[in-house]
């Protein structure tokens, strides 16, 4: 999967999650919490959307390396180049 292909399923997550997100207006470096009124609630929904989309388990000890969209983006890219190379 590309890295734009990526950042796409993590936006369409986002406006899953809180549909109030304008997905084309994300800073990528600011976290989702400071950037949306983002509780955990939203940001365990997010991680369960992505989880679902993507066919990936995301650990919780893994979440604060997710809290913005480059964060994601680069977690999610090592995370499924790593299954390919497993399979």
């Amino acid at each position: 999967m590309k890295r734009s292909e990526i950042e796409d399923t993590v936006r369409k997550a986002l406006t899953n999650v809180a549909p109030e997100v304008d997905s084309g207006n994300i800073d990528p470096d600011k976290s989702f919490r400071d950037q949306f009124d983002f509780d955990s609630m939203d940001y365990l929904a997010l991680m369960m959307d992505l989880d679902k989309q993507l066919g990936i388990h995301i650990s919780e000890v893994d979440y604060p390396r997710l809290s913005s969209l480059a964060g994601c983006v680069q977690y999610l890219e090592d995370k499924l180049q790593a299954s390919a190379t497993e399979a």
